[in-house]
């Protein structure tokens, strides 16, 4: 039966949990998702995270969580079982960026870097890999990066974090489609976010921008969008592959 788009994007009856859900990228993954009419498990260390998803509806919850912690990833996964009894759609989004000259890079640096962008996108996608499995059926979306496929200076921690985790998403796609999950990266360019806009600014940004062929930053809602259409009905056939927007960057 072909697929018709009223259905492929209806999520009403869908569960989807986004890391890092509070502010940036994944606040407007939320409210994407929201707006389609799913219910939001919002995982996030800023404790705003918990006021962000009464905001989007009562229906919605909100859990304090480092994504590096794994007894709070089993306990967080198994509560929203409890209450909900399925998650649909994982959205890996949580991530840090500490920018420093290779041989500058502290150690301590590069095990925060890969223990929040590469083992928390891990221990969820297992955990609630686990329950889509019972349910044969699944979306897990990673956000990485262009830094996945390029290299960037002073992003030696970044870009390697970012780099695994299209390795990581490709054994996810090929153990676990034939259980009916499918498992994607996005690899944005640098998004207008606050906190990426204090990094790009001024002098630094305006170069940046120019050598993308777009000659801008992405929004946060085109990330979001990208992150929709890989959850949909709409996606199904694609499976370990990496989006990237980024305007082309990438590309030359």
């Amino acid at each position: 039966m072909a697929t018709r788009f009223d259905t492929a994007f209806d999520f009403s009856s869908r569960v989807t949990l986004i890391t890092g859900g509070a502010a940036g990228i994944g606040r407007a993954i939320a409210e994407a998702f929201q707006e389609r009419g799913s219910t939001l498990v919002l995982v996030d260390r800023n404790p705003a995270v918990v006021e962000v998803a009464a905001e989007l509806g009562a229906k919605h919850l909100g859990y304090v969580a480092d994504v590096s912690n794994e007894n709070a990833c089993d306990e967080i996964v198994s509560d929203v079982m409890a209450k909900l009894g399925r998650i649909d759609h994982l959205i890996n989004n949580a991530g840090i960026g500490i920018l420093a000259p290779a041989e500058e890079t502290r150690t301590e640096d590069w095990n925060k870097t890969l223990s929040i962008n590469i083992n928390g996108p891990f221990l969820y996608s297992r955990r609630v890999g686990r329950e889509m499995l019972r349910q044969k059926y699944g979306r897990i979306v990673t956000i990485a990066s262009q830094a996945a496929v390029i290299g960037l200076e002073h992003h030696l921690a970044y870009c390697t974090s970012k780099a695994a985790l299209l390795g990581m998403t490709r054994v996810l796609a090929l153990e676990w489609g034939p259980q009916g999950i499918t498992a994607n990266t996005i690899s944005p360019t640098v998004v207008e976010t606050e906190l990426a806009l204090v990094g790009w600014a001024g002098e630094k940004g305006e170069l940046m921008k120019q050598k993308i062929p777009s000659r801008r930053f992405a929004r946060p809602d085109e990330i979001a969008m990208a992150a929709l259409y890989l959850a949909s009905e709409a996606a199904g056939m694609i499976n370990g592959d990496n989006l990237l927007v980024d305007g082309g960057f990438s590309n030359q």
